[in-house]
This record gives C-alpha cells, structure tokens and sequence, in this order.
C-alpha cells in the first residue's frame, strides 16, 4: 500500500516536470529570434523572400531583382507569411524555421508515443508511457536542432518534412504488423461489397502511408531532390538491414499512386517555375545547384571525407556521450529473439535513417554542416532509446538528465540574452549600415571594396552595387569607385571595406571619405569625390 501510494503521488509531480518541459521547449525555441541575422545564407534567403513579398510574386525567387533559382520556394513562403503577420523583420525571417523545429520535435514525441505503446501491447511488458517525452527531451535540448532552429535557412526546413515522412512510415509498418497479426485483418464486406467498417489498424496504416508520401512532396519543395532521395533510401536500406530483401507488397503498390501524391504536392511551386522560366529554370536549379554541388567543389566549400562523421556527433551536445554509447550498444543487441524487438526494429530504422545522409553527403564535393542535420533525429532517437533504459534505474538518474537538459536551455538562454551580440558583430553589417542611416545617409548606394559582404543584402535593401548578371560586384582600386560614381552620376556613396584596406580609400587623395564605423572586419567609409 505504502509504495502504491508513494506511485500515486509521484505522478502528479511527474506531470507538472514534463509539462515545465513543454512550456518551456515553445519558449524557447522562439526566444532571441531577433538577433541580426548572420553570415551569408540568413541575410540572402530573407532578403530573396522579401523582394517576393514586395512584389507579391509566391514563385520566382529574386535577389537583387535577378532571378534566384538556388533553392526551392518553402522557406521563402514562411518567410512570407512571417512578413505578413510581423513585419519584415529578422524574428519574421526566423519563425518558419523555429516552427519547423518544433515540428521535428512533435514528430520524434508522436514516434516514440507510438512505438512504446506498441512494444508493450506486443511484448506484454509494462507500458513505456514516458519514452515520447524522453525522446522529445533530448531531441530539444540537443545543440544541433536548438542552432538550426533558429535560423533562416534550408537545412531545418528539409529536416522536418523528411523526418515527418520517415515517422509516418515507420508507424505505417507497425500499424499494418499489427493488422496482420491481429483477430480479423480483412474488410468487412456487405452482400453489394461495399465496405461497411475495416480494421481500424490497416486504416491507419494507410493513412501513415499517405502522410510518407505528402511529406516527401513537401521536402521537395524543401530542397529539392534529394528530399525524395533520402526518404526512399532510409526504407529500402532498413528493410536490407532487416535481412528482408524488399518491403511489402502495399508499400511496393503504393509507389505508383503515392509518387503521384508527392509530385502533385511539390507541382505547386516547380510547375509554374518550368511553365515561366522553361530550359533556365531547369539548368540553374537542377544541373548547377544540384548534380554540379554534389560533384564538384564549385560552390567552395570543400572538406574532408570523414568532415560529418565529426560535425553530427557534435551536434548531438549535450548527449554526445550517450549518443556514443548507443552506437555501442547498437552493434552490441543483434540478437533477433531479444525481448525488446519492437525496439531493436526502431534501432535498426533510426540506423539506416543515420547512416544514407552520412554517406551520401560524405561523397559531396561540396560540404557545409547544416548539409548532415537531416540525419539528426535518427542520431536523436537512438540517444534517447539509451537514455530512457538510463534513467530507469533510479530516479537520480532522471532528475541528472533533466537538470541536464535544462542547464542547457538555461545557457542557451544566457547567451542570446548577453554575449550573443559580441560573439557576432564581425558576422553582420547590420551596425554598420545602421550606423549610416543614423548619420543620414539612408538612400546612398553601398559596393564592397576587396570584398564581398553577402550579409548586406538585407540590412543594404536595394542599393548594393552589381555586376550585369546580378552578382554582388567587388571593386578592387579607387578609380573604380571613382568610375561608377561617374556613371551613376553621384557625389556620395558608401562602401564596406575590410579594415586591412581601408588605409587604400582614406589616404587616396582623389577622394574624400569618412569612416563611419566599423565591427572590427569590416569598415563603413562615406565617399565623395
């Protein structure tokens, strides 16, 4: 009766900790989403949805008033959205990503509510009712999703579809096993056989398999291809590890509707691209930005073979030990016979989910770190698989974790609140052309002078210098300056110059300047002739 009752008046409390968890999970996922944005990508790929926005355009991406055929349109249409309800802002740029980031948790959370209550329905073993919120734990407080949650990129905006897809199959499998296995697995049929009730588990099942293929459709228009490539891979590889040598039979019949479903998905955006821009569209979007950044090291961004076999375990911080150890114990639980079998199956699942991104992205030409974190649920759910038979043997172990997962929140918080802004000056210009504005010069064209500040697209909103295709010109002497002032017929203009050159434009006696500011890279120097 005494430990009954102690059982009894543990649950309260347990709720109100994963409850904590959840509110503050949504907090701060959308927390310090305000911070200038960084590097590059952010600045582009806010500034490309902008210029859609202005125009009122949903399908030709634009930079510059060039066309913009890089990536597809999903992240550009949350951003729009974003735009509408907030106002074009750095948050607005931000909160499709956070949102899809969330989405990546729910799902993980509705993958392990599934495959625990399944495990213990099949195996007669007491019901693993808090694995989802373990696996939603872990999945939140690791240092990757947390990163890339909360920036305007593509590589969380791939991360969600592919891990919804992968979910939804791996719980179509498990709904269509229980219907084989279960009393009565065939239709019920009327005299005019007409369909009066079916087995509410193959129901299911289909219904999962539907949702594999819409969200394959929606990482299309994620980041192209190979959001149907990794989706169909993951399968075909976890059923070889399975020592099976194909799926079943309705997933091998659903190819033919469901590619169908994916592509109708995905033709909202890519049809009417090919319909406007025809041959360009194709050649730009899918031979460049696709089999030429695979292939090669056009786009300069080269690393070594093994570069994500370093950078995703990383991403698994705080957890990286037991991430290791799940690895370990992965290759160590072969056994066909264990009592855990529904869990060896999500293993084996979150394995191959693992290892196709490895791979494929490991033979790239072309290497960034946002490239491997669609293979970080997979790392995340066999972490958590670990961590959930950690925790089970004492309750000091779950409140080490938690406390864990929560000094990590904190420090997370800490650092956007306080040292984020001295950690990226150097990666914005948004001071700088702030700084100028402030002075007046509001309207006054900007070029980069032995540089490129890609960064300056958003904060420099239509008066960035360019070459005829569109590109972002690098002026290299005084005179150049001095020749476009001419041509433009101005007096003015600003330019960003790194703070080794800037002693070339303010000791020039051809030109006046005024040094504005500077965030110790980059200088902005008023120009007149």
């Amino acid at each position: 009766m005494k430990e009954i009752t102690k059982t009894e008046n543990q649950r309260p409390k347990t709720k109100f900790v994963w409850l904590f968890f959840l509110f503050a999970i949504i907090a701060i996922y959308f927390f310090g989403l305000s911070i200038p944005l960084l590097g590059p990508d952010e600045a582009r790929y806010a500034q490309v949805a902008r210029e859609m926005y202005e125009r009122g355009d949903f399908i030709t991406p634009t930079l510059g008033g060039f066309n913009w055929f890089e990536k597809p349109a999903l992240l550009y249409w949350l951003q729009i959205f974003s735009y509408k309800l907030f106002g074009v802002s750095e948050f607005a740029a931000r909160f499709g990503s956070a949102i899809f980031g969330l989405g990546t948790i729910l799902s993980l959370w509705i993958l392990g509510k599934f495959a625990s209550n399944s495990e213990s329905k099949t195996e007669n073993q007491k019901p693993k009712t808090d694995f989802a919120n373990w696996l939603a734990l872990i999945s939140a407080s690791s240092i990757g999703l947390l990163a890339f949650s909360r920036g305007a990129s593509f590589d969380i905006i791939l991360t969600f579809p592919i891990t919804a897809s992968l979910v939804c199959y791996f719980l179509f499998e498990l709904f269509l096993q229980n219907h084989y296995f279960s009393e009565n697995p065939n239709f019920v049929l009327t005299k005019n056989a007409k369909i009066v009730s079916a087995n509410n588990k193959l129901l299911k099942a289909y219904l999962f398999l539907v949702g594999f293929y819409f969200f394959i459709g929606v990482a299309l228009l994620a980041k192209g291809l190979v959001g149907i490539i990794f989706p169909f891979a993951i399968v075909f590889f976890y059923h070889i590890l399975k020592l099976e040598l194909l799926p079943s039979r309705i997933f091998l019949i659903s190819l033919f509707w469901g590619t169908i479903v994916s592509i109708l998905v995905a033709s909202v955006w890519y049809l009417p691209m090919y319909l406007t821009h025809g041959q360009t569209f194709i050649d730009e979007f899918f031979i460049q930005h696709h089999f030429q950044r695979f292939t090669s090291n056009k786009y300069q961004h080269p690393q070594p073979f093994y570069f994500f076999f370093l950078v995703l375990p990383l991403m698994t911080i705080p957890w990286l030990p037991f991430f290791l150890a799940s690895i370990w114990s992965f290759f160590k639980v072969q056994s066909p016979k264990s009592k855990v079998q529904s869990e060896i199956k999500l293993s084996t699942f979150a394995f191959a989910w693992l290892l196709v991104p490895l791979v494929f992205f490991s033979l790239s030409g072309s290497k960034l770190p946002g490239y491997i974190l669609p293979a970080l649920p997979a790392a995340l759910i066999l972490t958590a698989e670990y961590v959930w038979r950690f925790v089970q043997k004492s309750e000091r172990r779950k409140i080490f974790v938690q406390i864990v997962a929560f000094l990590t929140f904190a420090v997370v918080v800490l650092i956007l609140q306080f040292f984020i802004n001295n950690f990226t000056r150097r990666e914005t210009v948004k001071n700088l052309i702030e700084t100028a504005n402030a002075q007046g010069y509001t309207t006054e064209k900007v070029l980069n002078f032995n540089t490129i500040s890609h960064n300056a697209e958003f904060y420099a909103n239509g008066r960035l210098v360019r070459t005829d295709d569109g590109k972002l010109r690098r002026f290299y002497e005084v005179g150049e300056i001095i020749e476009e002032m001419k041509r433009e017929n101005i007096n003015e203009i600003l330019v960003l110059v790194p703070l080794e050159h800037l002693n070339r434009l303010t000791e020039s006696s051809l030109i006046k300047t005024n040094v504005l500011g500077d965030n110790t890279e980059l200088a902005i120097v008023l120009v007149k002739l």
